[in-house]
């Protein structure tokens, strides 16, 4: 079978290959069209998130490093929805408040009670840090949610483009075993051409995919460290200004506190005399 030589030469490759590429093929290309639009969408939408993140991080650090006190902010009842910061300031200082004035929810009163609560003990500070912990937590996850779809991206649509390619090359072996007349180049090329076809397809979404995946890696990282330093100055701000350090441990008594041992007298008396003999022994009598 002869192609008409003006359209094969005048049409590009992937053209060529896509006008001459079977059912599997196409369906094998669909999907990956289908997986690099899914992972465009998750790298723009991360990168976007990631800036107002930041964004809203630094609106949230000016308000909160030049506050009055550690629960200004919380005390004023300020959310800053789209900062991971806030998220885990609100957690811990929720917490906070509970252990000082026994509500984590800011009221007209609570501002007076606050002034007169006092400091909490280290164990107290403990669930306070458990607080911070989770919400670290989460936000990571929030962090990293939706990544998969990139990984999956990355590392399914090669092998994709292969089974396509060699779908392909089968059937043009195929057909090429069933035809009677003489085997040429020009008869093997079309079907080679397109089943080249989702092989290139694979590649040109791994490789965008590779690089966005191994840069939102290295953002996400770094933001997941800055929340982690942020809850650490957080706790040392708090242990500062809420935490009593002092020992509750009580003393030891002294020796002379505790007085002489209470020990029975040692009167020489034999062992094997029982106290009814000793009771029922007669009495001396006196001299004369």
């Amino acid at each position: 079978m002869s192609l008409p030589l003006p359209s094969t030469f005048h049409a590009s490759g992937l053209e060529y290959a896509l006008r001459l590429s079977t059912m599997p093929s196409r369906v094998i290309c669909g999907v990956l069209v289908f997986l690099s639009v899914c992972s465009w969408t998750v790298m723009l939408l991360k990168l976007f998130r990631l800036r107002r993140w930041r964004r809203a991080n630094t609106e949230f650090l000016q308000l909160f490093r030049y506050a009055a006190h550690p629960l200004a902010v919380f005390q004023s009842n300020e959310h800053f929805d789209l900062s991971p910061f806030y998220h885990i300031y609100h957690s811990a200082a929720r917490e906070l408040a509970f252990q000082l004035v026994g509500v984590d929810v800011p009221d007209k009163t609570f501002a007076t009670r606050l002034q007169g609560a006092g400091r909490v003990n280290p164990s107290q500070m403990a669930s306070v840090h458990g607080a911070m912990e989770r919400s670290v937590g989460e936000a990571a996850l929030r962090l990293e949610a939706y990544m998969s779809v990139v990984a999956i991206a990355l590392s399914g649509a090669p092998f994709l483009g292969v089974l396509g390619t060699l779908w392909g090359v089968m059937d043009t072996f195929a057909g090429l075993a069933e035809s009677t007349g003489p085997a040429s180049l020009q008869v093997v090329a079309p079907g080679v051409c397109s089943a080249l076809l989702p092989t290139v397809a694979g590649l040109l979404v791994a490789v965008p995919s590779m690089f966005g995946y191994n840069f939102m890696v290295s953002r996400i990282r770094a933001m997941v460290v800055r929340l982690d330093n942020f809850a650490s100055e957080l706790a040392s701000v708090f242990d500062r200004h809420y935490v009593d350090h002092r020992s509750t441990g009580d003393e030891l008594p002294s020796l002379g506190a505790l007085g002489s041992p209470n020990l029975p007298a040692f009167t020489g008396t034999p062992s094997h005399a029982s106290p009814r003999s000793m009771s029922t022994a007669p009495a001396a009598s006196p001299a004369p």
